[in-house]
């Protein structure tokens, strides 16, 4: 007789959830309360806001350099782009004031602004500009850890400076102190997108090798982190506390808080530690399991939108030395994982709805494409995902020639060698956490033999990825598309930084490339759309990843912050506004 999966309890079994995307819903939800003291609304003068992340950032707080969600947590406070966004994904001044594009569109031109100051007191100008973009060509990047090169892979004169064939990086131009022009081979249809990136300070790095940069002081310590933002990072108790100040000089206004601290809690305890008052805002990824424990709670509000972020299982495909992550001549087949058959019957053999249903109490989606909802490139009408099918997954294994020879109840290989899949997964993320076991138990239930390796503080799961363990065959990870385009490039074309599977299909790098051809795709979203949506049917046949699901994002604060706007991919714009009122 069968033993009955644990899978199947989901519905019934309680867990404290939660969803961390690693790298965002159509509500602007600003709050306004009246108190008895501070003045007309309440609001008292100073003070600090307790926010909550579930996982350490992996302290590189350097805006071109760092890769975990949790240390952009912090930079998007300390650290400012060119241009922002408003709730309707429309681009807006930031560092920029306003900006115009040439006649052909090869051109766009920012006009910075002209009060604008560093937190050491130094200015903000076009050389901070050049110098961001310029350290991102530069031959050293890479090798170095950075994975933004499609910010600037598309301007011109980037083959040439980044092999070393040119002195200077003709993509970025300044034009006097206050004016910069980026110059394109082709018109861009990201152009706003990829010029948004945070700016470094250049009297900062000036002197630092790029290859140097992201172990540089400048990038690791509170205090010397430098940025035009809000708030400074000026205290750090590492994996557990991080001190960002306000920067009275800030340009739009000194914050009315003194501080924001960023604690590093355990999800389980969020719920209780809010009705304690020892937080004061835990954002984006609060339990879904705990919402029903406070929702009577009149000292907290609760906000919930869909996120542009989602948990997939990664497959990797191919492995790959160290120091050519990139490079596919470089790869090494995993052999386990080449047949698309058996990679399609893993993803027939988990039931991701169970996931939603029973973790996520309904607070989310289950994705066959790796566009959520809040995405303008969602399109479920356009694909045929794997549904969870576990006969199917069964009859796929014995098509392929997966067969259990030694009545083990787990099949061996076409060649009748033992077979048994590695999957690895990080702690921080309670959800990720409860799911791993189950993948485990399904894959199993199927016949095919799990060894589930114990989890990994998530830096370490993350650089475990990265660096191409050869014993890695299947991991777990959360990935968030860009507020500013949608493109799945950056996590799926062949060479990408973020393409930890090391999958390339050239049906699908022709699809990446058509969705952003400018003589097609320019300022046509529609084309845009339908190419995503032709590549997403070909990103699920070939298995090389599937998303799980996407959750919603729940953000639980007490009512006496105020102030907040919390937009669909970010929470983090207007801190200087954020007050609290008694």
């Amino acid at each position: 007789m069968k033993k009955k999966p644990f899978y199947t309890f989901l519905a019934t079994a309680v867990f404290a959830t939660a969803l961390v995307a690693c790298n965002g819903g159509d509500t602007d939800t600003s709050t306004d309360d009246e108190g008895s003291e501070g003045g007309e609304t309440g609001e008292v003068e100073g003070g600090n806001v307790n926010l909550a992340m579930f996982s350490p950032p992996d302290n590189l707080f350097n805006p071109i350099f760092y890769t975990s969600l949790y240390d952009a947590h912090i930079l998007d406070i300390t650290h400012e782009s060119l241009v922002q966004q408003n709730e309707e994904f429309e681009f807006i001044p930031e560092l920029a004031e306003d900006w115009e594009f040439n006649d052909d569109n090869t051109e766009l031109t920012y006009y910075l602004r002209e009060d604008v100051k560093w937190h050491d007191g130094e200015d903000f100008t076009a050389d901070d500009v050049v110098f961001t973009f310029t350290a991102m060509a530069d031959p050293d990047y890479a090798g170095a850890g950075g994975i933004r090169q499609n910010y600037v892979n598309t301007l011109t004169g980037y083959e040439e400076y980044v092999n070393g064939e040119a002195d200077t990086f003709a993509g970025v131009e300044k034009v006097d102190e206050y004016t910069v022009k980026f110059i394109f081979d082709t018109p861009s249809v990201k152009a706003l997108a990829d010029t948004a990136m945070a700016i470094l300070p250049e009297h900062v790095f000036a002197d630092v090798e790029v290859g140097d940069m992201a172990s540089h002081s400048a990038s690791i310590n509170p205090g010397e982190i430098i940025g035009t933002g809000p708030f400074q990072l000026t205290e750090a108790l590492e994996n557990e506390q991080y001190v960002l100040t306000a920067n009275e000089d800030y340009y739009l206004g000194a914050p009315k808080l003194e501080s924001i601290t960023w604690n590093i809690v355990s999800a389980s305890v969020a719920a209780g530690m809010l009705e304690q008052g020892e937080l004061d805002y835990v954002p984006r990824d609060f339990p879904a399991a705990d919402v029903a424990t406070i929702e009577g709670n009149d000292s907290l509000t609760i906000e919930e939108q869909p996120q542009l972020g989602y948990q997939y299982l990664g497959f990797k495909v191919n492995h790959g030395p160290n120091d050519q992550l990139t490079d596919r001549d470089s790869w090494e087949p995993n052999e386990k994982l080449q047949d698309v058959e058996f990679r399609q019957a893993i993803v027939h053999a988990i039931d991701r709805q169970s996931f939603v249903d029973g973790f996520l109490r309904g607070h989310g989606e289950v994705l066959d494409a790796p566009f959520p909802e809040a995405s303008w490139a969602y399109n479920p009408d356009a694909v045929e995902g794997l549904a969870y099918d576990p006969e199917l997954a069964e009859q796929k294994l014995a098509d392929a020639g997966y067969e259990d020879v030694d009545g083990d109840g787990f099949v061996e290989d076409p060649d009748g060698n033992d077979l048994v899949i590695n999957v690895d997964y990080p702690v921080g993320n309670p959800v990720r956490e409860q799911v791993a076991p189950v993948i485990k138990e399904q894959l199993e239930a199927v016949g095919i033999q799990v060894n589930l390796n114990t989890p990994r503080e998530a830096p370490a799961h993350f650089d475990l990825i990265e660096q191409n363990d050869n014993d890695l065959d299947l991991f777990l990870a959360g990935w968030s598309l860009s507020s500013g385009d949608p493109d799945p490039w950056p996590i799926n074309g062949g060479t990408a930084g973020y393409n930890y599977s090391r999958f390339y299909d050239e049906a699908q790098e022709e699809l990446l490339e058509e969705a952003v051809d400018p003589e097609l795709a320019f300022d046509n979203q529609e084309f845009r759309r339908e190419k995503y949506g032709e590549w997403a049917q070909l990103y699920i046949d070939n298995a090389y990843t599937v998303p799980l699901y996407a959750e919603s994002e729940i953000h639980v604060f007490n009512n006496r912050v105020q102030g907040l706007t919390i937009k669909p991919f970010t929470f983090k714009d207007d801190t200087h506004e954020w007050y609290l009122s008694e």
